[in-house]
């Protein structure tokens, strides 16, 4: 029994390395997203971190535009950076885990 515990408890140290690993991943991990046909880009790491924001000098010249377009295209870059973040911590949880009664109920 307790061979089986002490083996339980090494593969979670094990999965718990991945997921930090992951998540140091996802630090580097990039997202860019266009707007107004190029005038404003933002890039945002896979950890949700805004990186850089570009905004043409065109685009300056009306500030409603250039807040309405940056809450757009943030919001856009955040969401595929959060389903990105899901996904890989999910396969690390799904792959490595051991499969305890009712844990196959949150994969699916």
């Amino acid at each position: 029994m307790f061979g089986d515990l002490m083996g339980m408890m090494g593969k979670l140290k094990e999965t718990q390395d991945r997921m930090e690993k992951a998540k140091a991943d996802l630090k580097l991990f990039e997202v860019s997203e266009v707007a107004a046909d190029g005038a404003l880009q933002v890039v945002v790491t896979g950890a949700g971190s805004i990186k850089n924001i570009s905004i043409s000098e065109d685009l300056l010249a009306d500030k409603e535009i250039v807040e309405d377009l940056l809450v757009v295209t943030l919001n856009k870059a955040l969401a595929v950076a959060k389903t990105h973040e899901s996904k890989v911590l999910e396969e690390v949880a799904k792959v490595d885990m051991p499969m305890l009664p009712g844990m196959d109920q949150l994969f699916k």
